[in-house]
């Protein structure tokens, strides 16, 4: 056959997805599924680790979650920069080997110092599970399609923080903690069964990368030191920061100094459904108000529910039944933030989405999971330091944007209307 001149010039088309639309996000949300499990999960088997491996300082028992979202963010370097020579799908399903090896390392751990060793190298071997995800969907999608594919596949994600602690409390009463480990172990098999079966190579060959370290150098530079971008990375670090401070300490806070008791899992679930559900409608309303003004003005509506979360703790006779629902009236606006930073954040970089996906979580998530972790060691017994962290947080968010947008807020609808063409070719 011949051909002709024109057929040439065309570019290659990318071969159609082996998966629909409804079966992709339900793959990308249990992919990244896997890491809020292991970190929600565990929630309620803190106290009986603690007990068990004869851990003394209570506030010590949040480092099995701490340490594993530091690692977990340090971990995100590395599986971008490979995916973009090698491919998504490898990458990914190496990820998933070493989530599922380690899992089972940590239910045999024998002491607390080999548990917090096994943690980190869980975090770092299964980093891949929270940024490729982000790069898959980049490869696909731009702009505020991106921005509803991200606030979809992030809807679908909140079902595993709802129900993880449960699933943990459940294990807890008719096992051992280190059940809950071979439990992760095990769901993460199928889902890795299920990606290896159904899920095809997502990046265009055109877009493939060398290992050259100088290169990866200059793309992550370009991807976190661009000024459109900066704020966005940071700024999602910051409010992402606040959250995992009171995941950290949820379980003292929530479950002892209220009272909760055994509510706690049903409260904490409720939260991701406040979460889910804000995910839900941003992603019916981001295409036709754009991902700028509807997580601009999430941030602001943060920053107030944040005041009210201080005044409250500092009043001194602050319940259970005051704290949560400014909680997860906040929680809701994470919602509208989380992925459409993201997505603003992405947009630029479709030549480098693997290098840009891996620096922008590294950023995102070493940052967040550090102060996570001061947070949630500052807990004194009141929910003021929690408080004080949003509204924190929340400032130097809107600053950060500022920076980004130079001093304007709900900007033009779609990201590249204002920064002008994407940078798809960076090398």
């Amino acid at each position: 056959m011949a051909i002709t001149s024109s057929a040439l010039q065309r570019p290659a088309q990318r071969p159609p997805m082996a998966v629909g639309s409804g079966e992709f996000v339900a793959m990308m949300a249990a992919t990244m599924a896997l890491q809020a499990l292991a970190v929600d999960a565990m929630l309620p088997a803190l106290g009986q680790i603690a007990h068990d491996l004869g851990v003394t300082n209570p506030n010590h028992r949040q480092l099995v979650v701490g340490v594993f979202l530091v690692a977990a963010g340090v971990g995100c370097l590395l599986p971008g920069p490979l995916s973009d020579r090698y491919g998504r799908r490898r990458v990914l399903l190496v990820s998933f080997a070493g989530y599922i090896v380690l899992s089972l390392g940590c239910a045999l751990a024998p002491g607390f110092n080999t548990l917090i060793g096994l943690r980190v190298l869980q975090a770092l071997a299964s980093a891949g599970l929270t940024v490729l995800p982000s790069a898959i969907i980049r490869d696909r999608h731009s702009g505020d399609a991106m921005a509803r594919m991200q606030s979809t596949v992030s809807m679908v994600f909140m079902i595993a923080p709802m129900v993880a602690p449960t699933v943990g409390q459940a294990v807890l009463l008719v096992a051992g903690w280190r059940v809950i480990f071979a439990l992760l172990a095990a769901v993460a098999l199928v889902v890795g069964l299920w990606v290896a079966w159904r899920l095809p190579e997502t990046m265009a060959v055109r877009h493939r990368q060398t290992i050259n370290p100088a290169r990866i150098a200059v793309n992550m530079a370009t991807a976190v030191t661009t000024r459109a971008t900066f704020g966005y990375t940071m700024g999602g670090a910051l409010t992402f920061a606040a959250m995992l401070g009171y995941i950290n300490s949820s379980e003292q806070l929530v479950a002892e100094h209220f009272g909760a008791g055994a509510l706690f899992p049903l409260l904490f679930a409720t939260i991701a459904v406040m979460l889910a559900g804000a995910n839900f409608l941003n992603a019916r309303i981001v295409t036709r108000l754009g991902a700028r003004r509807v997580s601009h003005g999430a941030l602001l509506v943060f920053l107030v529910f944040s005041v009210v979360q201080v005044l409250q703790a500092r009043g001194g006779h602050e319940t259970l039944w005051q704290f949560m629902p400014v909680l997860a009236l906040n929680a809701c606006m994470l919602g509208f933030i989380g992925a459409n930073f993201s997505s603003i954040a992405m947009q630029p970089f479709a030549g480098i989405a693997g290098a840009a996906s891996s620096v922008q979580a590294f950023m995102r998530m070493l940052i967040a999971a550090s102060l996570g972790i001061v947070i949630g060691q500052a807990y004194n017994g009141t929910a003021l330091p929690l408080g004080i962290a949003f509204l924190l947080c929340g400032l130097g968010a809107l600053a950060l944007v500022l920076f980004s947008e130079r001093g304007r807020l709900f900007g033009p609808k779609d990201p590249h209307d204002m920064h002008g063409p994407q940078h798809s070719d960076l090398h």
